[in-house]
């Protein structure tokens, strides 16, 4: 059960880093002033850092191996690579997750400069 929380837990860090580039775009679009908070941006911008930077230097992700090790076993592919076999049926090589991982890491870059982030000034 504690690697099913796990593996929750994964797909919400997940959601996260990919839906927060469209959601600070969408809050731009609507005026939500939360989505341009720096502590917000800086946590999003980290998230994916981190999982790039992992992904470059052949590092599993933490909560892959908890996750492994709680089920009794330890697989090669990433939470991302098997997620996306599950649902899809689709295998890639590891270059090709780096890839992508490096790939939307630019564009939170790129969301960061065109929509900069402001401090959150406390009254």
């Amino acid at each position: 059960m504690v690697a099913d929380v796990i593996v929750v837990i994964h797909l919400v860090i997940v959601v996260f880093i990919v839906g927060g580039v469209p959601v600070v775009y969408l809050g731009v679009a609507l005026h939500w002033a939360w989505v341009r908070r720096r502590t917000w941006r800086v946590v999003h911008l980290g998230a994916i850092l981190f999982v790039a930077a992992e992904s470059l230097l052949g590092v599993a992700c933490p909560l892959t191996v908890w996750e492994d090790a709680l089920r009794g076993g330890h697989q090669r592919a990433g939470f991302i690579e098997r997620w996306v076999h599950h649902v899809m049926f689709y295998q890639a090589p590891t270059w090709v997750f780096t890839t992508a991982y490096l790939a939307f890491a630019a564009l939170v870059l790129v969301t960061w400069i065109a929509i900069p982030p402001i401090r959150h000034r406390s009254h």
